[in-house]
C-alpha cells in the first residue's frame, strides 16, 4: 500500500524545490555571481528529481509493479500503470540523467545547460501533478 503521508511529503519537497528554482531563475546577474548561487541551483536539481525519483520508486513498490531496472525504468513503469504519459516518462528519465550529471560529473558540469535547464521545469510540475492526481483517483495509491 501506498505511503499517502511520505508521497505527499515529497511531491511537497519537490514542488518547494521546483518553484525555488522558478524564482531563482529570474535572479539578478548580482546575486548569480554569488559564489554559492550556482552550487545552490544544482543542489536543488538534485534534490527535486531525487523527489521524484522517490515517489515513482515508493509507487513501483509499493503496487508491486516493479522493481524497475533503474532510477529512469521507475518512470516507464509509471507509465505503463497510466500515472504519467510515456512522453513524461521519457522526460523524467533525462532529468535522472540530468541528476546522474550534477552527482557524479559535478566537475564538468557546463552551467549554461543548468541554467537553460531553469528554463525547462515543466515535467517536474507535470510529474507532481500526475502524481497527485493518481492519489486521488478510486484505484491510486490505494
Amino acid at each position: 500500500m501506498v505511503d499517502e503521508l511520505r508521497v505527499a511529503r515529497l511531491l511537497r519537497a519537490a514542488r518547494d524545490d521546483v518553484a525555488t528554482l522558478r524564482t531563482e531563475a529570474d535572479a539578478a546577474d548580482a546575486r548569480r555571481s554569488e559564489p554559492l548561487w550556482m552550487a545552490g541551483v544544482k543542489y536543488l536539481f538534485i534534490t527535486a528529481i531525487e523527489a521524484c525519483v522517490d515517489i515513482a520508486q515508493h509507487i513501483c513498490a509499493s503496487e508491486g509493479w516493479g522493481p524497475p531496472a533503474t532510477n529512469a525504468d521507475a518512470f516507464r513503469v509509471l507509465a505503463r500503470h497510466d500515472v504519467v504519459s510515456s512522453e513524461l516518462a521519457d522526460a523524467l528519465g533525462r532529468a535522472v540523467g540530468f541528476r546522474n550529471v550534477l552527482v557524479h560529473d559535478y566537475v564538468d558540469v557546463d552551467d549554461e545547460i543548468v541554467l537553460r535547464r531553469m528554463d525547462d521545469l515543466g515535467d517536474l510540475d507535470q510529474f507532481t501533478a500526475a502524481v497527485a492526481a493518481w492519489m486521488t483517483r478510486p484505484s491510486g495509491g490505494q
